[in-house]
């Protein structure tokens, strides 16, 4: 059974985590609805790990509380395991045996009976192609399989809360698209998924909302498209037909950089909806023949680049 809509699958509050005199985490806020991909984007040694362990109740945190599924950490941390996946964080994979043993093992601890588990560990290694190889050891699986196993594994339990943590760190673009296809997979029957990655490009990807930690802070939170907006060069580019319409453009758009070769205007631009409305009545009041109109955005590697490279900037961006 899937959590209500209203009530969300994590929420975190003032967490903070120190090892000696090394300060990870520095009063994080976290809140992800139920049902969706949210994803911790960040660079190496940002504290994401650290983030996703103490979320899943392996490590505790010096300070803050935490909710799962409505389970308060600190009150009934065992209520909040039962709804609890974590892969990637501590795999249960057992590299001397085989697949199916692995998930038939599992299935046993989760203590459905033998019919059930059968069903459940042939399903699963179905779904995750592992059908072919589930008479093998694992030492023989590449790592893809073993990362696909590890998932089919914490599946068998049927959690309603699943961490992530870097889960197609290693793999070649094919495994990473096969991963992804599975983890929206999830999505689809009600699952949250806390993911946590250094690649930009999987974030975008895969995630409903994004949070971009630094030094242990959040440096801005939203979807895609809004973080896309914080980084710099966002432009529209006007292009005209001719010199005589060019020329009328210049003037109504003087401060905007030109190409005069190519006949076209650059307007820095937030790319919004609300911005590209003021420029297109702009461009009606100016009864300007526009050839062509193309929107650049900046991609979320430059916005993780931009949020993650000034270290003073402590403000949380939340859109």
């Amino acid at each position: 059974m899937g959590l209500s809509p209203a009530q969300p699958a994590i929420s975190a509050i003032g967490l903070r985590k120190s090892f000696g005199d090394r300060t990870v985490l520095d009063g994080l806020d976290l809140h992800v609805p139920a049902g969706t991909i949210f994803s911790l984007l960040g660079p190496n040694g940002s504290g994401k790990t650290t983030t996703a362990r103490i979320l899943s109740t392996l490590t505790c945190a010096d300070a803050g509380r935490v909710r799962i599924a409505g389970h308060d950490l600190a009150v009934g941390p065992g209520a909040a395991r039962a709804v609890i996946g974590a892969a990637g964080l501590f795999s249960r994979v057992d590299v001397l045996r085989t697949g199916e043993e692995n998930l038939t093992l599992t299935a046993a601890l989760h203590r459905l009976n033998p019919g059930e588990g059968r069903r459940r560990v042939a399903e699963l290694l179905d779904r995750f192609d592992l059908a072919e190889a589930a008479g093998s050891p694992v030492a023989t699986y590449s790592g893809g399989m073993r990362r696909r196993l590890d998932l089919a594994m914490i599946l068998v339990g049927d959690p309603r809360v699943i961490f992530l943590d870097e889960p197609t760190s290693g793999m070649d673009a094919r495994g990473r698209r096969a991963m992804w296809r599975i983890i929206r997979g999830l999505v689809a029957e009600n699952v949250t998924v806390f993911h946590t990655t250094r690649c930009a490009e999987e974030a975008e990807e895969l995630a409903d909302r994004i949070a971009v930690l630094d030094h242990g802070r959040l440096v801005a939170e939203g979807t895609v498209e809004e973080l896309k907006r914080l980084a710099p060069d966002g432009h529209v580019l006007l292009r005209f037909t001719g010199a005589e319409e060019f020329e009328w453009a210049t003037r109504a758009f003087a401060e905007a950089p030109r190409d005069d070769d190519a006949f076209t205007l650059r307007i820095p631009s937030d790319c919004s909806v609300g911005s590209l409305r003021v420029l297109f009545n702009r461009i009606d009041h100016e009864l300007l023949a526009v050839d062509e109109l193309s929107v650049h955005t900046p991609g979320l590697d430059d916005v993780l680049l931009t949020l993650t490279n000034h270290p003073t900037n402590r403000k949380t961006p939340t859109l």
